[in-house]
């Protein structure tokens, strides 16, 4: 699609037509950044903090803009391949992720409503149970973590998931299992039995 449509209506084109698009004019990029970089910023936040994910996901784009060329449409969409690169750039930060999951379990106040997680912990708290989820979360391994805050932060099914962590399908299944599991596990031995 050109012309127009091209130019006004970004939010109708689909990832392969953005994809072709950014290939026959690089400034076209910002499309996919204004498509996506709220959905990023929201998982990154949820996984570290606002401030971390204001320079992780603008991170990202920069990593996806360089590799914009190797992007291939037959592989997988856009989103998963945006949040591969989201979550490879958590790993390297992954020290952070897990002080911030340390604090939560520590602090005795709601975290500040700043992020997607930190709503779904606000919520938690109400039922008292925030320090257990964080280290219960913090407990699980860099995989599992990985596998389990794509489904809870960034909404993906198995498929994305997959798509996203270069993994194969079951192994989602397998990952996101161990980790409910953990974190079931994790909080029956926290919860008080009446």
């Amino acid at each position: 699609m050109t012309g127009l449509a091209g130019i006004d209506g970004v939010g109708q084109l689909s990832d392969a037509d953005l994809v072709r698009e950014y290939r026959r004019d690089p400034d076209r990029f910002t499309a996919v950044y204004d498509r996506y970089f709220g959905d990023v910023h929201r998982y990154v936040a949820g996984r570290l903090d606002t401030q971390a994910a204001d320079d992780i996901a603008a991170e990202t784009f920069l990593v996806a803009f360089r590799k914009r060329e190797r992007f291939d449409p037959a592989r997988g969409a856009l989103r998963p391949w945006l949040f591969g690169i989201a979550t490879k750039l958590v790993a390297q930060h992954r020290r952070v992720e897990s002080r911030h999951y340390e604090t939560l379990a520590r602090a005795t106040a709601a975290p500040a409503d700043d992020g997607h997680e930190n709503q779904v912990v606000t919520a938690v708290t109400a039922a008292g149970l925030q320090p257990q989820l964080a280290r219960a979360i913090a407990a699980l391994t860099r995989k599992e973590r990985d596998v389990l805050l794509l489904v809870a932060l960034a909404d993906f099914g198995h498929e994305e998931v997959a798509q996203a962590l270069k993994i194969p399908y079951g192994t989602v299944g397998s990952r996101l299992n161990r980790a409910r599991k953990k974190l079931r596990t994790a909080l029956e031995k926290e919860l008080p039995h009446g």
